[in-house]
């Protein structure tokens, strides 16, 4: 050990490698221990970071810049701030170009949700793939600032916005893409700027600047606009029908507005900005442009000037020309050349095309400059579903489909800004089979949510307000097709599809897209003369300058977007064009309006029904059971919100079934007159219980059962029948009456009366009052083509009982249930058949109810009498009606009158009138004539003096 210790002290090792600069002691003791520090540990000194900061006014609120202070490895950073809101801009750029002949700007834009204080509501609690916002806040920032790179500048650059707090009062989209300018402007990268965005609206007819995410809710207008000091850059609009003359006077007060945000920018940019750097850009050669203008121009002209090609025709040429202007370059060896020679060939093609427009007026279709497309306008082009239309402007097509759903399927918005849900909702689709190109469907893609996002903000204006339709909607755009302006066309397919499935817009909508070609002076960079196109071809959007994309009604825009390729556009020729859109937007009105003009019936039924909380917590079930199995059994689609209940279903079948089982399980509210379906539960001589609407009970009377007499309830109803009603009356204690016959058709004509038959009948007895009969289930033989009706029984057990009450007759013993005999449902077996099976029943039933109702044991003289009335004549109790004479003999002798068999197994009765003397006998026979019916349907019968017969 002592010669490690030697051999340390003696090496020429530095003074921090030593042992006791490594705190170890010397050894002692043959241990080797720490050294005890002989000097404090040097404290941490203090970081200065210098930042740069600007303040200034905009509307009527404060707004800062301030850099060096966060995020100093960027190429440019900066935080601005508007309130309690704050959001970080960065620029990066790469060190070497790409290989590619564009500028790969990549803009990135984004909000967590730790800038408001909470945790993402996801599975892993952290944000995941852009959002739809996040990809129209990036489109936002890249619109204005790609125009001003240099040309030939094909460095790849990327502009990230993070949010890093926000109050949810200012929306965060606008202070990003100022930030984004003043990064750029502190970065080396060469661009043309600054440019300043403002947000205003219109509230009470009044121009709001930076307004409030609540002002805008009840705002008619909502503009963004960007611009230089002296051009337009930029312009976003959401309107609900502004007039174009409105419109252009809102922008004209916003440029200036914008214009505010430029010199605190610059002055930023002169305390902490970076140099320039030089960057080799690459720009085409005159050699190489004249020698592709001498092979061939001429024959790029002929091509473009030749209004019979179409798209792919024009496009197949130039790829032939562009052929054999490659192989000469080959033959001499001109790599240089090769390398740009598409590059010029499309150089040479703009210029022919440009100058064409300008000088003569006439487009490479041969259109004139205001003119619009051929249009092909259908509607219900897919009846099966809710709403269909085609669209067809020239050779651009788009095919829009109408879904409705419930409330409940609103699209959930987790933005730090605006409404959490949204109900309407337009999804655009640009397959690459719309221009005959073979590609890949990868997610979200930012294009198709920026166009969908225009035609969904041009149509929103005239949906009808929630209160009135609070459904959600959905519109699929499905470009079939693309020569230009599909997102204009996705507008008119929309407008004429959502009328078709009969939503109640206020105005149809149309949309048009406007060019813009200028002839410009190389040296001053002034515009010499231009000209405005309307409707432009995908190609005159490729070879312009501007793409002005304006929707609206009749009465004014809804919606419009600006996109441009200079540096910049005059705002006067902005505001001109207006007008050429809106004319050409009233042509395209005329069509649609010929197609449909006003919504159809909804094929799709929608149904809002109000319950209470509770009510709709049995509904749903547990864990939503209940409720997911409705919508499985029936094909409809439920949804609950805070005591509403809003049915969506294909048609009305579906609609009927799902309103069904709901009313079965909650129920709705009683109303007379209502019809209602329910299940029979009990069955009693006097009609039967059913139990509808949600577990409710109501009394099905025999008498309304049917306009014609039934002699048993269980003739035409059973146990566990599924039946339909109506309620007729519901009174305060909540005894709720229902009737069949109100909805069965009154018998048109009388029926005949019939003489006197004689019929086996057996009787049961009551308290006089009311007589009850209980008669065979089928009075007549069975008919083939229907059910015969038979007579109308009566139980008045109530009424029994006080009338032996007042007689003084024991009612110790119960009445009994009278047997009855289940109808029979096959309606094959013989008449004689039935006659047995009833006149066997009807015998045990007569001496049962005998004994029950008298409370003895019947006589044997009674019984004789009833033997005797077998064979006494009977009569069809629906041939028995007021004034009909018969004879009759005495069943039963009661306290006030009589009992009477009428014969055929009816029953009527017969009142003692003041002290008239009772000798009657049982059996003895009458001579009676049918004066009125009971209001239980009881014939109440009057003797016939033998005088009178």
């Amino acid at each position: 050990m002592s010669s490690i210790v030697r051999r340390a002290r003696s090496s020429s090792l530095p003074n921090f490698l030593a042992w006791r600069a490594l705190g170890f002691r010397t050894i002692c003791s043959g241990g080797l221990g720490i050294a005890p520090s002989s000097s404090p540990p040097a404290s941490a000194g203090i970081k200065i970071l210098e930042s740069f900061k600007e303040e200034f006014e905009v509307g009527s609120r404060v707004v800062t810049l301030e850099t060096g202070k966060i995020a100093r490895f960027t190429n440019g950073s900066v935080v601005l701030g508007m309130d309690e809101t704050k959001v970080l801009s960065t620029v990066t750029c790469a060190k070497s170009k790409s290989p590619g002949d564009f500028l790969p700007l990549t803009v990135d834009y984004q909000e967590k949700m730790f800038a408001q204080g909470l945790i993402p509501n996801t599975y892993m609690r952290r944000e995941g793939a852009p959002k739809e916002r996040e990809l129209l806040c990036g489109r936002l920032i890249d619109r204005p600032i790609r125009p001003l790179f240099p040309s030939g500048f094909y460095h790849e650059v990327q502009i990230m916005a993070n949010v890093l707090s926000s109050d949810g009062k200012q929306d965060p989209d606008i202070l990003a893409a100022n930030a984004a300018s003043a990064a750029l402007m502190l970065s080396d990268v060469p661009w043309g700027g600054p440019i300043g965005v403002i947000r205003l609206g219109r509230i009470g007819g009044q121009i709001v600047v930076n307004p409030t995410m609540d002002e805008l809710s009840s705002s008619d207008l909502h503009l963004i606009y960007a611009c230089t000091r002296d051009k337009t850059m930029m312009i976003d609009v959401q309107a609900r029908e502004i007039t174009e003359k409105d419109l252009a006077a809102a922008l004209r007060l916003a440029h200036p507005e914008a214009v505010k945000y430029i010199d605190p920018q610059i002055r930023l940019a002169a305390k902490a900005g970076k140099q320039k750097k030089e960057y080799k850009l690459s720009m085409l050669s005159e050699k190489t442009l004249e020698k592709v203008t001498d092979l061939a121009a001429e024959r790029i002209e002929s091509v473009f000037t030749d209004p019979s090609r179409g798209k792919f025709e024009r496009g197949e040429a130039l790829e032939n020309i562009g052929k054999d202007v490659e192989k000469v370059f080959e033959e001499e060896g001109d790599q240089e050349s090769l390398s740009i020679l598409p590059k010029a060939v499309d150089t040479v093609r703009k210029k022919i095309v440009r100058s064409r427009i300008i000088s003569e007026g006439f487009r490479v279709d041969g259109r004139h400059l205001d003119e619009v497309r051929p249009i092909y306008c259908e509607s219900h082009h897919l009846p099966a579903l809710h709403g269909s239309a085609l669209f067809s402007r020239g050779d651009t097509q788009v095919l829009c489909t109408i879904t409705l759903g419930a409330p409940g399927d609103a699209q959930r918005l987790d933005s730090l800004v605006g409404p959490p849900k949204k109900k309407f909702m337009l999804h655009y689709t640009f397959p690459p089979f719309c221009t005959d190109e073979v590609g890949k469907k990868l997610g979200l893609n930012r294009r198709e949510v920026g166009h969908g996002t225009l035609a969904e903000k041009a149509l929103l204006a005239v949906m009808p307000p929630e209160e009135d339709f609070p459904y959600t909607v959905r519109i699929n755009s499905e470009v079939m097709a693309s020569d230009g302006s599909t997102s204009m066309a996705s507008v008119c397919g929309g407008s004429m599809a959502l009328m078709d499935a009969g939503i109640p817009l206020r105005a149809h909508v149309a949309g048009v897209s406007v060019g813009l070609v200028t002839d410009v002076d190389p040296s001053s960079g002034e515009i010499k003369d231009y000209r405005i196109v309307t409707d432009i071809l995908g190609l005159e959007d490729h070879l312009g300058d501007m793409d002005f994309k304006i929707a609206g009604t009749r009465n004014g825009v809804t919606a419009s977007q600006l996109d441009i390729k200079p540096a910049g556009i005059p705002l006067d020729i902005v505001c001109e064009s207006l007008e050429n859109a809106r004319k050409a937007r009233l042509q395209i009105l005329d069509h649609m309006e010929r197609e449909i003009n006003s919504p159809r019936d909804q094929q799709c039924r929608l149904a809002t029904l109000k319950y209470t909380n509770d009510a709709l917590r049995n509904l749903i079930g547990p864990m939503g059971a209940l409720k997911r199995k409705i919508e499985e059994e029936t094909g409809a689609r439920l949804s609950i919100d805070d005591g509403t209940l809003t049915i969506v279903a294909k048609n009305q079948a579906v609609m009927d079934k799902a309103q069904e089982k709901v009313d079965y399980i909650i129920g709705r509210e009683i109303v007379v007159g209502g019809v209602y379906k329910g299940t029979v539960t009990s069955i009693k001589e006097y009609g039967a219980f059913v139990e509808f609407n949600g577990g409710q009970q109501g009394l099905l009377h025999m008498s309304e059962l049917s306009h014609e007499p039934v002699s048993k309830v269980s003739d035409v109803l059973h146990i566990g029948k599924y039946i339909t009603m109506m309620c007729i009356d519901s009174d305060v204690r909540g005894n709720i009456k229902l009737s069949l016959k109100a909805l069965l058709p009154k018998p048109t004509s009388r029926p005949e009366k019939l003489p006197v038959v004689k019929e086996a009948v057996s009787v049961e007895t009551s308290s006089f009052g009311e007589a009850v009969a209980s008669l065979p289930s089928v009075v007549e033989p069975p008919q083939k083509s229907k059910l015969a009706v038979p007579a109308v029984v009566i139980r008045t057990a109530v009424e029994c009982d006080e009338a032996e009450k007042s007689s003084h007759v024991d009612k110790n013993t119960k009445p009994k249930r009278a047997a009855t005999v289940k109808p029979d449902r096959k309606l094959k077996s013989t008449a004689s058949k039935q006659t047995v099976k009833e006149d066997e029943t009807l015998s045990s039933t007569a001496t049962e109810e005998s004994r029950d109702d008298c409370g003895k044991k019947p006589s044997r003289k009674e019984k004789q009498s009833d033997n005797e009335a077998g064979e006494s004549p009977s009569i069809s109790a629906r041939k028995l009606k007021i004034g009909t004479e018969m004879t009759a003999k005495v069943h039963q002798i009661r306290t006030h009158g009589l009992v009477l068999d009428l014969g055929g197994g009816i029953r009527g009765m017969y009142k003692f009138e003041g002290d008239e003397e009772t000798e009657f006998e049982i059996g003895d026979t009458l001579q009676v004539k049918c004066t009125s019916f009971s209001s239980k349907g009881i014939p109440v019968m009057a003797l016939v003096d033998e005088e009178d017969v």
